[in-house]
């Protein structure tokens, strides 16, 4: 007898756990189907699960390919499983290709191709959103990885009508999932939301056209170069009662919430200063370090190092002070941003040719916070006080790059899920916008 042994979720169970249980039967004569604790996803992080391991076991046996059903429950159980059941073959979706090949110790490792163009039919119509990306650059790939750890979506579809960008083929033959190059408007037909992972200056255009279509939008930053492009969207997207969201990553992070949260309540005094950097060395080929009109320092990277000031100074800055140091080509390699406020500042640097210590200092009448580099990924900070041997030290919890929080977000807005609008409203990343257009403005760019 052949022994077959599986792992899932199997949260919101749909048509594509189906198929990849049918074709894991397939394999041999005996099925044995682990189901993942909660507790378990949680630890090595998988958030937002939806329903209780016993109805998720539920769905797995109505299928009728199980022959046996097991918990999974702690980490090295795979090995564990996989030689007490002395099983011949272990099997997962293509999704989770290379993860899986230490196993191969121990039995054959087989990576069963994903279901691709899920339908909408049956529980999916109500549980699962179908997720199409735009754009199959670096934001893309990434997005894939990390939407693997939140129940509620399925990317069914992608759109790059670039036809010379290789990046679109890679991307359909690695991740077995359809992409358009001509037709928008059928990219859109099978959809319910999308994320706008295109360059900066198609932004606005793909999320105008996607929220006329009745599409929830997910765009990377910025989302616009102009406030009046910005205040446009959000009041479209709230006219046709759908979700539109500013994709900084940032801000949907548990540790960057407890941050601020901390900052307002009063601990550190009144704020008067927020000093934040984002800086790197960009490779001088990429896109931020050649593209003259849209590229650089602040575009690529300010956003991030504008979230925090914008969350804690508020939207109602006074003045706006904008330096950059440039390169050959016109391109802005360092921007120093200095916003006023009735009674504070802010700085916001950015940078792709220029490297400073990236780290987050919140300045407040009776102590400090600092959130050491990445600060942006905020897995830690300490609030420090006059008192030199007082410091309050946090450790967050956090979990791959940052994306499984903002898409967890961006399905909990979908359903209608109250209770995290706060994290970045239409308001702060209009004011953003507002900052933006100064910069491009400055530069005689728009």
């Amino acid at each position: 007898m052949k022994k077959v042994i599986t792992y899932g979720t199997f949260d919101l169970f749909h048509e594509g756990h189906y198929n990849l249980l049918m074709h894991a039967k397939e394999l041999g004569d005996y099925l044995i189907v682990g189901v993942t604790t909660q507790h378990f996803d949680e630890g090595r992080g998988k958030v937002n699960i939806i329903d209780p391991i016993m109805t998720r076991i539920e769905h797995v046996k109505a299928t009728g390919f199980a022959d046996e059903i097991i918990v999974e429950d702690h980490e090295g159980q795979k090995i564990e499983d996989i030689q007490k059941y002395k099983a011949d073959i272990f099997t997962v979706g293509s999704d989770w290709v290379g993860h899986f090949d230490y196993l191969n110790a121990f039995c054959k490792v087989i990576y069963l191709p994903r279901t691709p163009g899920i339908s909408s039919s049956l529980k999916r119509a109500k549980s699962i959103v179908n997720l199409g990306v735009i754009g199959t650059g670096r934001p893309g790939p990434r997005f894939l990885e990390e939407a693997k750890y939140v129940s509620g979506i399925e990317i069914v579809a992608a759109f790059n009508p670039n036809k010379l960008d290789g990046t679109a083929r890679k991307y359909q033959e690695v991740h077995n999932i359809p992409v358009e190059q001509e037709d928008f408007d059928a990219f859109l037909s099978v959809v319910d939301a999308v994320f706008i992972a295109s360059p900066n200056e198609t932004h606005y255009e793909y999320a105008k056209k996607a929220l006329n279509a009745g599409k929830h939008v997910l765009s990377e930053k910025p989302l616009t170069f102009t406030r009046a492009d910005a205040e446009e969207l959000y009041k479209l997207a709230k006219s046709n009662g759908i979700v539109l969201m500013e994709g900084i990553r940032t801000a949907y992070c548990p540790g960057f919430q407890q941050l601020i949260n901390i900052a307002k309540s009063g601990k550190i005094g009144e704020i008067v200063d927020v000093t934040a950097a984002f800086t790197r060395i960009a490779n001088p080929t990429s896109r931020e370090m050649t593209d003259e009109k849209y590229g650089g320092a602040f575009l690529e990277n300010g956003s991030y190092p504008l979230l925090p000031i914008i969350k804690l100074m508020g939207k109602d800055f006074t003045d706006v002070e904008i330096d950059s140091i440039d390169g050959p080509n016109g391109i802005d390699y360092y921007t120093q941003v200095r916003l006023k406020y009735k009674n504070g500042f802010a700085t916001a640097k950015s940078g792709v040719a220029v490297k400073s210590e990236g780290q987050l200092v919140v300045a407040g009448t009776e102590g400090y916070i600092l959130a050491p580099s990445p600060w942006w990924l905020t897995k830690s900070f300490d609030i420090r006080y006059e008192d030199p041997n007082k410091v309050d030290h946090y450790e967050p919890v956090f979990r791959g790059d940052g994306f499984r929080y903002e898409i967890v977000e961006f399905i909990r807005k979908i359903k209608g899920i109250e209770g995290g609008g706060y994290m970045l409203t239409a308001g702060e990343s209009i004011a953003m916008a507002d900052v933006v257009e100064k910069f491009l403005r400055q530069r005689g760019r728009i």
